[in-house]
Order: C-alpha cells, then structure tokens, then sequence
C-alpha cells in the first residue's frame, strides 16, 4: 500500500465511520464493484483507533467528568450524580454489542461478500434516518437505563455491513424522545468503548501476523482522525439542527444503485 492510498482509505475511513452511510458497507461494496482488496488487519486496527482518538478529543472535557464522577463514588466521595448516571448507561448501553459482536462475528463477516444484502441494508439505514424527520424535539434531558440498553442494541445491529452504527444509535435516541444534542452525545461516546474494545481483539491478530507499521499506515491513522473529527462536528449540528433525515437520500441512492449494477451482473 502506497501513502497516499493509505491517506485515502484513512479518510474515507474517518469520514464514513460516524456520518450515518456505515463505513462498513462502504467497505463491502467498493471491494465487490471495484475489486479493492482489504489492507489488512494492522491497517484497521490504526484507523479505527484514529476515529476513537478523534471523539476522545471531541469530547474530551465531557469524558474527563466522567471519569472523576466514577472514580469519586467508587471511593464514595461527593459527586455528580448526572455524570455518574451516564457513565453507568454507557457501560450498560455497551454490552449488547459486546455480546452480540463475540457471538455472531463469524456470520456476519459472510455478509460481506454478499453485496446485495449490503445494498438492502443501506436501504433500512435511510429508511431508519428519514422515519426521524417529522419526530418533534425530545425534552428528556437523559437516556433512562432501558432506552440505554435499546441503544445498546441499536448500536449491535450495526454489525451488519450497511447498517450505520452513528444513524442506528442517533435515530433510536431521538425515537425514545431523548434530547436532540444528548441522543448525538451519547451515540458517539458509546462508540468509543466498542471500538477500542474491536481494536484490542484486533491487537492480536496483528502481533500472530507480525506485521509491521509503514508509513501508509501511520498517515492513513492521522488522516482518519482528521477527517473524522469534521464529521462529528457536522453531524452534531445537524441532529441538534433537526436536519438528521438528510443523509437518508444518501443511503437510498447508494444502495439503489449498488442494487442496480448488481441485476446488471457486476
């Protein structure tokens, strides 16, 4: 792999991952039509931790609260029981996906050889995006711990290659009548425990194939981190905006198409 391909995937990989088109299914289809083998397993690992890092910065000073409230009432010191409250959701709000991924990673991965099925789901995505377009502003000001797990098992679904996992999470929010700015917040914070937690599976896969760490791979992290730091912050203001349902056109083109040149035989 060459630098600049390295830069490429690193960006479609960052700008992909938290815009809700699902940076999987993008993946899938461009290695059917276009025959682009996957880089490798070191490769995905770096980019992915990348897009974490970026919402690690993002929402740094959020995360910084979090850990203090947790680590005050597990000492049992005075703390603030909101961001204690959230970082609780967020650990219950993972498990779905944690269990879901270990136990059906093997048959999903058959899927994405199977680009028709890819196309359909893009297609359930937009479908997803566009059923939050008439949803009037949601006045909880936080998630309770069974809309959490509902999210939680939104974000699972999003195993499947097409589903995006920033519009599966995002959309059940809104639909749980969460507040516009908190259901984005808590959809992309609870992305970062699964993906670090897919990136230390994926460790060691990359040490047994001792493979080393090139400059394509080092400039493909950076550009991932610096175009997905942008996406976050557009898709902030569009949730909070009411303009979410726009990226639903997005899914239906691409998956219409892929669908069309799929009964064309390609």
């Amino acid at each position: 792999m060459t630098v600049l391909e390295g830069i490429l995937l690193g960006v479609l990989q960052g700008l992909t991952e938290f815009l809700p088109v699902s940076s999987s299914g993008h993946l899938a289809l461009a290695e059917h039509f276009f025959s682009i083998e996957s880089p490798g397993v070191v490769f995905e690992v770096f980019v992915h931790f990348g897009t974490a890092l970026a919402v690690i910065c993002y929402f740094r000073r959020r995360i910084a609260r979090l850990i203090v409230a947790v680590v005050r009432w597990l000492f049992r010191l005075e703390h603030d029981r909101d961001d204690a409250r959230l970082a609780w959701h967020l650990i219950v709000g993972t498990i779905p996906a944690g269990v879901i991924g270990y136990l059906l990673a093997d048959r999903v991965e058959q899927i994405f050889d199977r680009p028709f099925f890819v196309a359909i789901f893009l297609i359930v995505t937009g479908a997803l995006l566009w059923f939050t377009r008439r949803l009037p502003p949601g006045k909880k000001e936080r998630e309770r711990v069974a809309e959490a797990v509902g999210i939680g098992f939104a974000q699972a679904a999003a195993i499947l290659p097409g589903i995006s996992r920033s519009g599966a999470t995002i959309a059940t929010g809104l639909l749980a009548g969460v507040r516009r700015e908190r259901a984005a917040e808590f959809a992309f914070l609870l992305s970062v425990p699964v993906i670090l937690g897919a990136t230390a599976v994926s460790i060691g896969d990359a040490l047994d194939a001792r493979a080393t760490v090139g400059p394509a791979i080092v400039w493909g992290t950076v550009a991932a981190f610096l175009s997905a730091l942008p996406s976050i912050l557009v898709l902030m203001r569009l949730v909070t905006a009411g303009r979410f349902y726009r990226f639903a056109y997005y899914c239906w083109a691409a998956g219409l198409a892929a669908l069309v040149l799929i009964g064309l035989g390609y």
